[in-house]
């Protein structure tokens, strides 16, 4: 398919052609949707732990006779029924990760991408030139590219005076081609990104697994 190319000030220069096997593809709703749930389940620490009746300090003494009392029975002080004593089934340690196969997690990142590209969110910008961090610069190249919502500033390489230019502007976030995942591009509105950056993109998510 083809898509505009801008410069700085937002005018377009030419039409450019992208791939059609990333920047073109159906939507698939359960492919994202597994792919997002994969992501935050990996961002997961695991590590929220509390103390059973066995870990809590506290007498093992049995705090009345089991009968003639009129009461329930009742253990020790660290039953989980009483207060400072174990929590019962509480958490422990573990390990939340999931695996998401290469094929389902290339489809998805497609899936969003064509998204992007099909309804005019994406913008790509012929490059992106910094001589010094200016945020002024980077904030008139977002509103000259008629972005006024969150976005991903996409570029090819670290370039600290793009990424210092647009560290003060609310909404407005800059990684690398190859860092672009579901979650972010589900998360931003818009994709500002360099042609070069396409380019680098339809190497790394076309063609087969």
């Amino acid at each position: 398919m083809n898509i505009d190319l801008y410069d700085m000030s937002g005018k377009v220069l030419k039409q450019i052609e992208i791939s059609d096997s990333v920047f073109c593809q159906p939507a698939n709703e359960d492919v994202i949707h597994q792919a997002l749930v994969t992501i935050n389940a990996n961002k997961r620490q695991g590590t929220a732990s509390t103390k059973t009746r066995s870990e809590v300090h506290g007498s093992t003494r049995k705090l009345f006779k089991q009968k003639g009392t009129g009461r329930a029975r009742s253990g020790n002080i660290k039953s989980g029924l009483k207060r400072g004593g174990g929590v019962i089934f509480g958490p422990k340690p573990r390990d939340y990760s999931m695996a998401l196969p290469k094929k389902m997690k290339r489809q998805a990142i497609r899936c969003v991408l064509s998204s992007k590209a099909l309804t005019g969110t994406m913008k790509v910008v012929d490059a992106l030139k910094f001589d010094e961090p200016k945020t002024k610069v980077m904030a008139g190249v977002i509103k000259s590219l008629g972005v006024e919502q969150t976005a991903i500033v996409a570029i090819e390489n670290v370039d600290r005076n793009i990424i210092k230019s647009a560290s003060n502007i609310p909404g407005v976030v800059t990684m690398q081609a190859r860092q672009l995942n579901v979650a972010d591009l589900l998360k931003y509105k818009s994709l500002i990104i360099t042609e070069a950056a396409v380019r680098e993109i339809e190497g790394i998510w076309g063609g087969a697994a």
